[in-house]
């Protein structure tokens, strides 16, 4: 009896739709992802409507409720005029930023916020923009 033999061909593994669904499963993650701007202090941003426009050079100036100031995420040590006027020049000289964004903690004093932007006027520095969160909710009118 001859039995014929069947011919076996050789399996190939095909890796097109694993690589596919890989790079599907990347675009999810980036789009789903929320990038949140951290900085060294604990800061609660004020609340408003509206939207900011994207910069590549920026500089972050942050005060917390203590007064503490930093400096894209690097806190200043010595709190006086001085000693804050030439760490932001210093900064302004290496940065070169493009704008600045203030962020200051919704219960900051308005005198540490004067101060920063008195420093950055005499900087020349013209475009300032204050980070704030999103307000969900309709703003409630002031009343005397």
């Amino acid at each position: 009896m001859n039995f014929v033999r069947r011919r076996s061909d050789a399996l190939e593994v095909n890796l097109t739709p694993l690589i596919d669904v890989v790079f599907l499963l990347l675009i999810f993650f980036m789009v789903a992802t929320s990038f949140k701007m951290e900085t060294q202090l604990d800061l609660e941003l004020p609340t408003a409507k509206g939207q900011s426009e994207p910069v590549t050079d920026l500089m972050v100036l942050s005060v917390s409720r203590l007064g503490q100031y930093a400096i894209n995420d690097a806190v200043i040590l010595s709190q006086g005029y001085p000693a804050l006027t030439l760490a932001i020049q210093t900064a302004i000289e290496t940065i070169k930023p493009e704008q600045v964004v203030l962020m200051a903690d919704a219960t900051a004093s308005h005198q540490s916020v004067v101060t920063l932007l008195d420093i950055l006027t005499q900087a020349g520095i013209t475009r300032v923009q204050i980070k704030t969160q999103s307000n969900s909710e309709s703003p409630q009118p002031i009343t005397p």
